[in-house]
């Protein structure tokens, strides 16, 4: 049983996840760190501002954390932790559980609630669980930090060439484009990573997330390929059109790129076929809620329509919006409110729309929202 001046080894990325215990009580802050020990290296801390002193000097798999202590509760130390490190998982434990404070906590960012003394298996295998989110969330914060250091030495670039950049315009929009399936690869690529190394020593259940990750690594890395296949063939050739559905279209840049985004809802038709190029229409839809999350929309709706022999989309997000000129700057190109964008979303949008003999509207109204409306087409059967 570890004690308290027992050292602690720093992590490496070979070792056991490292994970905290804070309790007030020496027996059950003991007890958790010893049926922790075997899985995971484990530090104790028994009061919140030494725990937050650990966490400002390393980065810990999980915390678990005793709601009930002195000088400063749980419930407090959960948000001074969260402005520490806002990745971690926080398991919450005590002994006077209400709902009231499991809603507290779970409000102020804790990830698990568990009863006091835990039970030790469901104890373990929440750390277990909780390991592996952060995990995937340092992941996700990683390859978004990625992007947006690309994005703004492309920018930068833009701004250097301007007077030639129009001229490899078709290449810039390319880059642009394979930034965020780029990000999906990396993200789902460390957790392959780091479940392979884990594979031994867990249950059942890793080979099949194994298998789920690997298959989201498979389809960004198929649109990647799409993207760059297009842009080789396109001094030669138009892309070739079939029919596409373009709910499975929506559904899929949802589920790919934006890790299954619970704020990208899609009604209407149950099926919108069109002729047209899967891939080069993924990208429109990438674009367009791409922009909608990074003006701060909390919803992005798109509805479809079949009126005679046209499919219309609309797709609403309920973002910060754009004035008239703003709109107009936008839509020709090389504009962009935000630090990192490279302001080429839109005309993208609309080049690509336009390939399809579709029509492309943009209404914008500022502190109010966007809403894209787009008219394609209708494939005939067969």
């Amino acid at each position: 049983m570890p004690t308290e001046n027992s050292p602690v080894l720093p992590a490496t990325s070979t070792e056991k996840a490292p994970v905290l215990v804070v309790d007030d009580e020496y027996g059950p802050r003991e007890s958790i760190a010893f049926s922790l020990g075997t899985e995971f290296a484990v530090e104790t801390a028994e009061r919140a501002k030494e725990a937050l002193a650990k966490i400002k000097s390393r980065k810990f798999a999980a915390v678990v954390l005793d709601i009930r202590m002195p000088e400063m509760d749980g419930i407090r130390a959960l948000e001074e932790l969260r402005k520490i490190d806002p990745h971690v998982s926080v398991i919450m434990l005590t002994g006077y559980g209400t709902l009231l404070t499991a809603q507290q906590a779970m409000v102020n960012g804790a990830n698990q609630y568990l009863r006091k003394p835990p039970d030790i298996p469901e104890l373990v295998e929440a750390v277990r669980k909780q390991t592996a989110a952060t995990r995937l969330r340092r992941a996700q914060a990683q390859a978004v930090v990625e992007e947006h250091e690309a994005n703004a030495a492309l920018k930068r670039e833009i701004e250097r060439n301007e007077p030639q950049i129009w001229q490899a315009r078709a290449s810039v929009e390319l880059v642009h484009d394979l930034n965020n399936p780029l990000t999906v690869v990396i993200g789902y690529s460390a957790l392959v990573a780091d479940e392979a190394r884990l594979l031994a020593q867990r249950d059942p259940d890793t080979a099949k997330k194994l298998l789920d990750y690997t298959a989201m690594v498979e389809k960004a890395a198929e649109y990647c390929h799409h993207l760059s296949e297009n842009w080789r063939m396109a001094a030669k050739k138009a892309p070739e059109f079939t029919r596409v559905d373009l709910v499975q279209v929506v559904n899929e840049v949802r589920q790919v790129i934006f890790f299954g985004n619970v704020a990208i809802e899609c009604s209407g038709l149950p099926a919108a076929w069109v002729r047209g190029s899967k891939f080069e229409l993924m990208r429109v839809f990438q674009n367009l809620f791409k922009n909608a999350l990074e003006a701060g929309a909390s919803r992005v709706t798109v509805s479809l329509a079949q009126p005679a022999e046209k499919i219309e989309i609309s797709v609403a997000d309920n973002g910060g919006g754009m004035d008239g000129e703003r709109l107009r700057r936008a839509l020709h190109g090389g504009f962009s409110s935000k630090a990192n964008g490279t302001g080429l979303g839109l005309s993208i949008c609309r080049h690509l729309v336009g390939t399809h003999g579709a029509t492309f509207q943009v209404e914008s109204t500022e502190d109010v929202g966007t809403t894209v409306r787009m008219a394609f087409p209708a494939a005939p059967l067969g």
